[in-house]
C-alpha cells in the first residue's frame, strides 16, 4: 500500500519537471528571449541586456544605462505515444501556456550596478485526456515557481566583474491521478489529488572576466534551493478497499532543486561576428528519492512513504553565433545538446524525458538607442524515451494497472522581449 500511495498520488516533487520546455530535468530556460536566440550559448559570458541578472549577476556592470526587460516564451509541445501497453493513450497532453518574466537593472556608480529579476524557472502543466491508459500513474499535473533575486554587482577593475543575488522562490502545484476499483470489490476509479505550497530561499552568484578586448569568460553558480511543501492529499469516489482512504490528510513533502554550475565563453571576431559557446553541470543526482509524510491515515498505514528516483548528474552544452546586420539589427543562432537525467528504469509518465537537441533562430531590432525588441524560435526534439511502469499489487491483487509506451516528443518554442533603456 505504502508503493501503491506514493506512485499514484504523491509524487509531488516529480510532477514538478518541465517536461517540455527548453531546458531537461526540472530546469527551464525561458528567462531570456534574446539568450534563446543563440540556444543560450555564451549565457554566462555574453551581455545583451538586464535579463544577464540570470544568467551572470556580474554582468550587470556592464550596463551603462537603467533599462527595464519584459518578455515571455511561450511552448507548443508535441507528443507522440508509440507501442502502448493502452491503446487509449493519447498525445497532446501539454497546453500552450506563456512563461514570463521582467528585469530592472541600474548602476550605482563607476563601480556598482544593482537589478531585480522575476522569472520562473520551474513550471509544468500536463493535462492528460481522461481515458489517457497511464492516468492510473499520473493523470494531471501543474506546479510552477515563480522567483524574485535582488542583486547586486561589482566592477573588481577593467576586466573583471562579480555578481551575487538571493533568490526568493515560491512553489506550488496540484497533481491528481485515478486508481482502479474493479479488482478490489468495487466499481469504477477512485480520484486522488494533492495540493502543497512552500517559499525557498538560494542564491544566483556569478564572475565575468574580459580575457582579452575580443574574449569574455564567465562562471555562474546557480544555488540548490530547500522547500518543504506542505498541503493536503485528498482521496474520493472510492469503492471497495480503496473506500479505507477516502477522506483529507495533511501532507509533507521535502524536496531539493539542485545546484548549477555555468561557464561559457564569448568571442567578438570583428564588427559584425562574435560566437559562443558553454557547458552546464547541473547536480541532478541529488534526486534520489522522495519522502512524503502524511497525517491521520488510516492504521498509520500511509504516515511515511519514499519512491526512488536515481537521477544522474549530466552536462549540456551549446553553441552559437551573432551576425551584427546593421546598427539597427542582429541576428542570432545556436545548437544546444541536453541529457536526460532520468534512468530508462524508473522513467515515468509524469516526466517522459529522452536526451534532447535545441535548434533557434532569433532577430534583435533596435529603431533606436533606447528600445530592442527580440524575439526568437527554438526547435526541440528528443531521442525516443521509453517508459515501463509495472502494476503495483496488494495481497496479489492488481489495483494499480501499469503501463510501458515510447514518448517522442518534440516542441516549438516562441519568444518575445522588449528592453527599454533610460
Amino acid at each position: 500500500m505504502k508503493k501503491l500511495w506514493l506512485k499514484t498520488s504523491l509524487a509531488l516533487a516529480v510532477g514538478a519537471v518541465s517536461t517540455h520546455s527548453l531546458g531537461n530535468g526540472i530546469a527551464i530556460n525561458e528567462q531570456s528571449v534574446s539568450g534563446m536566440g543563440t540556444s543560450f550559448a555564451g549565457r554566462s559570458s555574453s551581455v545583451n541586456d538586464a535579463s544577464v541578472l540570470y544568467g551572470n549577476p556580474a554582468g550587470l556592470s556592464k550596463l551603462k544605462r537603467a533599462e527595464m526587460v519584459g518578455g515571455f516564451g511561450l511552448i507548443k509541445a508535441n507528443v507522440d505515444i508509440d507501442h502502448a501497453s493502452d491503446q487509449t493513450a493519447k498525445g497532446d497532453m501539454v497546453p500552450m501556456t506563456p512563461v514570463p518574466f521582467a528585469y530592472y537593472a541600474s548602476p550605482i556608480d563607476e563601480k556598482f550596478s544593482w537589478g531585480l529579476g522575476m522569472y520562473v524557472p520551474f513550471a509544468l502543466i500536463n493535462d492528460s485526456e481522461k481515458s489517457f491508459g497511464g492516468r492510473y500513474k499520473g493523470l494531471y499535473s501543474k506546479v510552477e515557481v515563480v522567483t524574485v533575486q535582488p542583486t547586486l554587482s561589482y566592477q573588481v577593475n577593467d576586466r573583471v566583474s562579480v555578481g551575487f543575488g538571493p533568490t526568493i522562490n515560491k512553489i506550488k502545484g496540484k497533481l491528481t491521478n485515478k486508481l482502479d476499483n474493479t479488482a478490489v470489490g468495487g466499481a469504477g476509479e477512485t480520484k486522488v489529488g494533492i495540493k502543497g505550497d512552500d517559499v525557498g530561499y538560494g542564491f544566483n552568484a556569478g564572475v565575468l572576466v574580459d580575457v582579452t578586448d575580443q574574449l569574455a569568460w564567465g562562471l555562474t553558480y546557480h544555488s540548490k534551493v530547500d522547500y518543504t511543501l506542505e498541503g493536503r492529499t485528498r482521496v474520493s469516489g472510492g469503492n471497495g478497499l480503496t473506500a479505507l482512504f477516502n477522506g483529507q490528510y495533511d501532507a509533507t513533502l521535502d524536496f531539493t532543486t539542485p545546484e548549477s554550475v555555468d561557464t561559457s565563453l564569448t568571442y567578438q571576431f570583428d564588427d559584425k561576428w562574435t560566437f559562443h559557446a558553454g557547458a552546464t553541470w547541473t547536480r541532478w543526482s541529488r534526486l534520489q528519492e522522495i519522502v512524503v509524510e502524511n497525517n491521520g491515515t488510516p492504521l498509520g498505514l500511509l504516515d511515511e512513504v519514499s519512491e526512488e528516483l536515481k537521477w544522474h548528474d549530466t552536462w549540456s552544452y551549446a553553441i552559437g553565433a551573432t551576425y551584427q546586420l546593421n546598427p539597427q539589427w542582429v541576428l542570432r543562432t545556436g545548437l544546444a545538446l541536453d541529457p536526460s537525467p532520468a534512468e530508462n528504469a524508473h522513467r515515468t509518465v509524469r516526466i517522459p524525458v529522452g536526451n534532447r537537441k535545441v535548434f533557434s533562430l532569433g532577430a534583435g531590432w533596435s529603431p533606436n538607442p533606447d528600445l530592442t525588441i527580440d524575439v526568437a524560435y527554438s526547435y526541440l526534439r528528443e531521442n525516443p524515451a521509453k517508459v515501463d511502469q509495472p502494476a503495483t499489487e496488494l495481497g496479489g491483487v492488481e489495483i494499480a494497472p501499469g503501463f510501458s509506451a515510447e514518448y517522442k516528443n518534440s516542441a516549438h518554442g516562441l519568444g518575445l522581449q522588449a528592453t527599454y533603456r533610460f
